[in-house]
């Protein structure tokens, strides 16, 4: 456990190691910085610190110093007279590391002689037959492979560990899995601890049923508060509203599926456009209050079909409401109930704002001003027949009877 406890320490240098050498450049003033988008290499003797950024990076030299790497592939080839912190997709150390190695990457290799520990994170760490650690290695790794020499301790993280080589102290992992460990490879102990699992919590069949009691209280309380509201404050728009649903209930139900379908693509469309966005937004949080909307116009209508529009409003709206709410308490049904609920609002509220717009009103009869009683007379129409004349009217005769004004009188 106390390797462990060491352990902590430098898995955390591991994280820092790779942000470290990406911005290793800038935030050492004055160091020999070397770096290229393909090739980075160090053949000739330097004193260090030295930072290296590239594709590839090859220190094939002799470096009196510390070691920063960072790029895809990383080979520590010649000699290092310091540390060696490197991340980087593949980490390759066959040289002479005379300090520490804290490495991430993906596939971490030790073929050379490390004269301290290394802390390594990884998805798999070999070290092999040539490869050396004069002291303690600490790894986190899918797989570890130890066919070379570890002067101390190992303390692993590992999912498959595997011993051929010779370890000086204890091994300590942690696994689902035996470590296959050659006999006599191990000087101390070795331990095996079981990763920590997620404690199960027992719920009580009562602590469910008090949690969905409450939850289904809180909503019959509140719900039931809105379509009560809505009932008091917007009876004739709740009328006028579920009055499409009466007489042409799946023509409001093809109407809500289409537009639940086409509003929000237009709207997303509409968005991705600079000047559309505003118009977007705005969109969006109208099209929000309707489908919220369409609990109260569901509710109201249900109520109506309950009493056959003979109650008041308020008393529909809210002995519709529980009863929704109710349904949408039920397990599998509460889904069909649901869509049903925002299709149905939906196509009814769309409805009848296509019936409000303003061109589709019918205009009223223009009245003239009242005209006299001789014009009156004199345009009244002739009574049917079987029609007797009102008293103080006078009749145009018929066009039988009209004489002509140029005629002479007759004998």
């Amino acid at each position: 456990m106390s390797v462990l406890r060491r352990a902590v320490r430098p898995l955390a240098v591991i994280l820092a190691a790779g942000i470290l050498t990406l911005v290793a450049g800038g935030a050492a003033a004055g160091a020999p910085v070397q770096s290229s988008p393909a090739v980075a290499s160090a053949v000739d003797d330097r004193d260090g610190p030295r930072f290296y950024s590239g594709l590839v990076i090859d220190v094939s030299g002799a470096v009196d110093g510390d070691v920063y790497a960072t790029g895809q592939s990383v080979t520590i080839s010649g000699d290092v007279t310091g540390d060696v912190i490197a991340a980087a997709q593949t980490v390759a150390i066959t040289g002479t590391v005379d300090g520490d190695v804290r490495i991430a990457a993906q596939d971490v290799s030790v073929t050379g002689e490390v004269s301290r520990s290394g802390t390594v994170f990884a998805a798999g760490f070999t070290i092999g037959d040539t490869g050396s650690f004069g002291q303690d290695v600490v790894t986190a790794a899918g797989t570890v492979s130890i066919a070379g020499e570890v002067g101390r301790d190992v303390a692993a993280s590992v999912g498959r560990l595997v011993i051929d080589g010779s370890v000086g102290g204890s091994v300590t992992y942690v696994s689902d899995d035996d470590a296959r460990i050659a006999e006599g490879a191990v000087d101390g102990t070795v331990e095996r601890l079981e990763p920590p699992q997620t404690p199960r919590v027992e719920v009580s069949p009562w602590a469910v049923f008090i949690g969905w009691f409450l939850g289904f209280l809180y909503a019959l309380i509140s719900l039931s508060l809105i379509a009560l509201l809505a009932g008091l404050l917007l009876p004739r728009w709740l009328q006028r509203v579920t009055d499409h649903l009466t007489p042409s209930p799946w023509k409001a139900l093809l109407v809500g599926f289409v537009a639940s379908v086409a509003v929000p693509i237009a709207l997303f469309f509409v968005a991705i456009t600079i000047i559309g966005a505003p118009l977007a937004i705005a969109g969006a949080l109208v099209w929000t209050v309707m489908v919220l909307a369409t609990f109260v116009y569901s509710a109201f209508y249900i109520g109506r079909l309950v009493f056959r529009d003979r109650a008041h409003p308020v008393v529909m709206s809210l002995v519709g409401g529980v009863i929704l709410i109710v349904a949408l308490q039920i397990p599998w049904l509460n889904i069909l109930v649901w869509l049903a609920m925002v299709f149905f609002g939906l196509g009814a509220q769309l409805l009848e704002l296509h019936r409000q717009r303003p061109w589709h009103r019918t205009p009223t009869a223009i009245v003239g001003p009242a005209l006299p009683a001789d014009q009156t007379t004199a345009h009244a129409q002739p009574p049917s027949a079987g029609v007797a004349p009102q008293a103080g009217v006078t009749s145009p005769p018929p066009p039988s009877l009209r004489t002509d004004p140029t005629a002479p009188p007759a004998p």
